[in-house]
């Protein structure tokens, strides 16, 4: 019993109980007693408090010369743009006086008939009667199927999309028709376009088209209709309406006008006169009594042609630009 009254009598150890009795003694203040500690403390605060103040100071000063830095920036961009839209409005103007001279110079000589071809190759403007093919992408996937699937030996899915292969068989039905020259939504086809996909986008010229699709085809209007509606084109697009619900129609204008194609420029082979160095010497030729030689400078036979076929009422103006050339 001894043993647990102590225990609870002195609860704290001893050596407990005197460092709390000293820690009274001293007080609860952390700060130093002495008067170095107190001026050393009294120092750190103040190096601490220079240090903001420099801080602070510093950051005020170089806000004003960040600003100014950033107006200089900004400033310069601005004047770069400026300088771009210039030589962007310089570029245009000279590629308007380059497709001028082009064009004078096609039209000039053969009773414009370079200005016939480079309208017939596709880079030149046409205007005349023809055609409108309008084709529009289903709300919804059509149900028909009792019809036979064209698009399922090219791997098409059961989609209400219209597809890069549906406006080839569209153009190509055209073309098959007569048509004497097309456009997709203002791209001017040539024997050099390419149809084809990206994706869910479909390119011409690898340029992406927007629903809807809008052909036009220069022609004889009512006739190049008609055919296109009998040949396999036309039948193509009742297939696939019915297949799919892509809706298209076909209508005669009386006057369209497609413009030249963008990067594609004609070029006409031409006789070149041989040079005098290139002409062979009459020692280095064996002359024959029976057959004389052929003389250097003797002009092909030029052939006769009267032009590509036009409907009535078609004119054709010549606006080339670009690389590249093939008729279609």
């Amino acid at each position: 019993m001894s043993l647990l009254t102590t225990v609870m009598d002195h609860s704290l150890d001893d050596g407990y109980a005197e460092a709390a009795r000293a820690r009274g003694a001293e007080g609860r203040s952390r700060l130093p007693a002495t008067a170095k500690g107190r001026l050393v403390l009294a120092l750190g605060l103040a190096l601490a408090a220079t240090v903001v103040t420099v801080g602070a100071v510093n950051t005020q000063e170089a806000a004003p010369v960040l600003a100014k830095e950033r107006d200089a920036l900004v400033s310069r961009v601005n004047d770069a743009n400026k300088a771009a839209d210039a030589l962007q409005r310089q570029v245009e103007e000279d590629r308007d006086k380059v497709e001028d001279a082009q064009a004078q110079a096609l039209q000039s000589g053969d009773d414009g008939g370079l200005a016939r071809l480079a309208a017939q190759a596709g880079t030149g403007e046409i205007t005349g009667p023809g055609v409108k093919l309008v084709i529009e992408e289903a709300p919804g996937v059509g149900g028909g199927g009792n019809v036979s699937d064209p698009r399922n030996a090219e791997g098409f899915g059961n989609k209400g999309r219209v597809q890069d292969h549906d406006l080839q068989y569209a153009v190509n039905g055209l073309w098959l028709a007569g048509a004497e020259a097309v456009s997709v939504n203002g791209q001017r086809l040539t024997a050099l376009s390419a149809i084809r996909a990206a994706g869910d986008a479909i390119l011409v010229d690898n340029r992406p088209l927007v629903p809807p699709y809008t052909l036009l085809a220069i022609g004889d209007g009512p006739r190049l209709a008609q055919a296109f509606q009998d040949n396999e084109g036309g039948h193509y697009l009742k297939v696939i309406q019915d297949s799919y619900g892509i809706r298209s129609t076909v209508s005669a204008q009386k006057s369209l006008t497609l413009p030249a194609a963008l990067g594609v420029t004609l070029r006409v082979a031409g006789k070149q006169s041989p040079s005098p160095s290139s002409a062979p010497s009459q020692s280095s030729v064996p002359q024959s009594s029976s057959q004389a030689p052929s003389s250097p400078t003797a002009k092909p036979k030029s052939p006769t042609s009267s032009g590509p076929s036009k409907s009535p009422g078609s004119t054709v103006k010549s606006t080339p630009s670009g690389t590249g050339a093939a008729t279609p």
